[in-house]
């Protein structure tokens, strides 16, 4: 049976009422945004009041961490910031039972030339891999055998470089794949074949629906073929937000989700 969850949405600023919303529409969790303001590290470390809250709507969490997050900045002293958030984060996740941290890669800065446009991480590659490798020991240290998985999602398509360094954290434990099917869509499906050769990897979905680049819409809306995606989140036994960004549409993708049997 698949679980679906709901994100933090910009038009609702109570953790509380996100928590009877999501109860109210039969879903299992929320992801917290670490993008926004009132769920920075800081305040999910206030775990008391985020446990009361778990317990009294029986809805659980996972978290979304700051898309921002760049932990192979050549500047270190800001790269260590971002990896200690992280490890912070994974002790409220610890604390909590939050089994899925979602992220983005940071394709970095590029410089543009006459003729190309240069990704500074490609170019130096092997500094960015240093830093890489050095934030996998880190997080499989901070994790060690709680069962916590790194989710890494895909955006508009990941770069070589970005293919080499998931290759790498996918060979542990504690990293996994998001699979964003309205991303995915969106950019004609580019990274659906890196995506499958990792498919037992998988771990998490992010499911609105897509078309042409118009995306973050409610489920049946699009042209994604969701019945053919959600069968494989299943046979993966995969988490799925229903990742629309407002209430009215989120509340029409559980209405298809109902009227298709999976809810």
């Amino acid at each position: 049976m698949l679980r679906f969850g709901m994100p933090t949405l910009i038009e609702i600023d109570s953790l509380e009422h996100t928590m009877h919303l999501c109860r109210e529409l039969g879903l299992s969790f929320v992801e917290l945004n670490m993008n926004l303001p009132q769920f920075q590290v800081s305040y999910l470390e206030n775990v008391t009041y985020l446990r009361e809250l778990k317990e009294k709507y029986q809805v659980g969490y996972t978290i979304h961490l700051d898309e921002n997050l760049n932990v192979c900045d050549f500047n270190t002293a800001v790269a260590t910031a971002y990896t200690d958030t992280v490890v912070r984060t994974i002790q409220v996740a610890k604390t909590l039972d939050i089994p899925v941290l979602n992220v983005h890669m940071n394709h970095g800065v590029y410089f543009t030339l006459p003729t190309q446009k240069v990704q500074l991480y490609e170019k130096y590659f092997e500094e960015y891999m240093k830093s890489w490798r050095t934030f996998c020991a880190i997080c499989e240290n901070a994790i060690s055998d709680a069962g916590i998985v790194i989710s890494i999602e895909n955006t508009n398509g990941y770069t070589d470089y970005e293919k080499s360094a998931i290759d790498y954290a996918l060979k542990r434990d504690i990293f996994g794949l998001t699979w964003d099917i309205g991303h995915s869509n969106s950019v004609a499906d580019i990274d659906e074949t890196f995506i499958s050769d990792h498919s037992e990897k998988l771990c998490h979905f992010h499911i609105h629906d897509s078309l042409g680049k118009k995306d973050h819409m409610a489920l049946g809306d699009g042209e994604v073929d969701l019945a053919q995606r959600l069968r494989i989140a299943e046979e993966r036994r995969c988490r799925c937000v229903v990742e629309t960004k407002t209430v009215e549409a989120l509340k029409e993708s559980v209405l298809w989700l109902k009227k298709n049997g999976y809810l």
